[in-house]
């Protein structure tokens, strides 16, 4: 039996580094290869301190051609994200006014279309007419929206425009000579009149006066004077003043062969005798005269207004004349010896109706100034 070896006799070394037990004469630790040595210990703590991070270190070429490389892949991103949009939005937006154009100008041949037809003239028949008690061809004119001369033509009448009698059928033409109305969806529109006219002349009717007489006589559509006057019948009462607007005058039919004014016509300008003048009891007859306002029709003639304003009862003499002055008869002549005052005026009439026995007159234009004289009878009555 073997005896056992005693500590003393085999001690034993241990690696300061990992513990394991060697032999008393090793040199270098059999697991983890730490010598042994003087330096065991040192080694065992240097081996036990804290490790530190690893570092890694570049060159400075290798360190600009990195960063450069960093800079491309952010510069290729931009392009992507931002640049490569907007460049396609533009070049849609170069592209399309060249495809506007090249569809333009294929579609302008077939947008040309050929101009319709014109319409033909239809001339339309003359209207019959039954002739009433008070119509004139003034009035007619008025109603009818034609001229005096139209319905001359149409029915052979005299220049003066004499009708028959009441119930005499004439021709009325049709006013404008224009194509034959083609039906339409849309409804006729109803004439207009100016609500507001500046331009008006006031009109007090008479027994004699007639709403076509007055249309006629200011060439106004007779619808104008109604809707002026807030009108609902045609019917004129004797004693009310009517407003006339002359901004709805209707145009002249034509030339006329003078500078003839339309109605109304102006006041005429008297001329003699002078305001205040006096006459004595030896003188017989007294002249008025006055312009002319104008080359009067047929129908027209001046209205020369006398009154005796010093006579105790009403003293008016009205007569109508052609010409540009009248003598005052020896008839108007005072019958006493005290001297008179007699005022006259001179005025454009029309007649409207056709008999020339009884004519009938009304304003054609504005009335004159009122001039005065005074004249002396001689106390006794005149001689007829």
């Amino acid at each position: 039996m073997k005896k056992p070896l005693s500590k003393s006799t085999t001690p034993n070394k241990i690696c300061p580094v990992c513990g394991t037990r060697l032999a008393s004469n090793a040199s270098r630790c059999l697991v983890c290869g730490t010598p042994l040595n003087a330096n065991a210990e040192l080694s065992k703590r240097s081996s036990i301190q804290p490790r530190q991070p690893s570092e890694v270190r570049m060159g400075l070429p290798a360190a600009v051609g990195f960063a450069v490389l960093i800079l491309g892949l952010i510069g290729l991103l931009a392009y992507f994200a931002f640049l490569k949009p907007l460049q396609d939005a533009r070049a849609l937006q170069t592209t399309s006014p060249t495809v506007t154009k090249t569809l333009s100008s294929t579609a302008t041949p077939t947008e040309t279309l050929a101009p319709p037809p014109l319409p033909t003239w239809t001339p339309l028949p003359p209207i019959e007419y039954t002739l009433a008690n008070e119509d004139t061809c003034l009035g007619l004119s008025a109603r009818f929206n034609i001229s005096v001369d139209a319905i001359i033509v149409q029915n052979k009448l005299d220049t003066a425009c004499t009708l028959g009698a009441a119930g005499t059928i004439i021709l009325i033409p049709v006013p404008t000579a224009t194509a034959s109305p083609v039906p339409t969806a849309t409804t006729e529109a109803t004439p207009t009149f100016a609500p507001d006219c500046d331009n008006t002349v006031a009109v007090v009717a008479d027994a004699n006066s007639t709403l076509s007489g007055i249309a006629a006589n200011y060439n106004v559509p007779y619808a104008a004077i109604m809707n002026y006057n807030n009108m609902t019948t045609d019917v004129i009462v004797s004693g009310q003043t009517y407003i006339v607007p002359l901004c709805d005058r209707l145009p002249t039919p034509g030339p006329t062969p003078t500078a003839t004014p339309l109605p109304p016509y102006p006041a005429p300008n008297l001329l003699l005798p002078a305001s205040g003048s006096s006459f004595a009891a030896n003188v017989e007859s007294v002249t008025l005269q006055w312009a002319s306002v104008a080359n009067l029709r047929a129908i027209e003639k001046y209205r020369v207004t006398i009154q005796d304003l010093t006579s105790t009862e009403e003293k008016i003499l009205v007569e109508y004349v052609s010409d540009t002055k009248f003598t005052v008869p020896l008839a108007f002549k005072p019958q006493d010896a005290n001297p008179h005052i007699i005022q006259w005026s001179v005025s454009v009439a029309r007649q409207v109706n056709s008999d020339a026995a009884n004519p009938i007159y009304e304003e054609a234009g504005l009335l004159s100034e009122k001039r005065v004289f005074s004249w002396i009878g001689t106390g006794q009555a005149p001689t007829p």
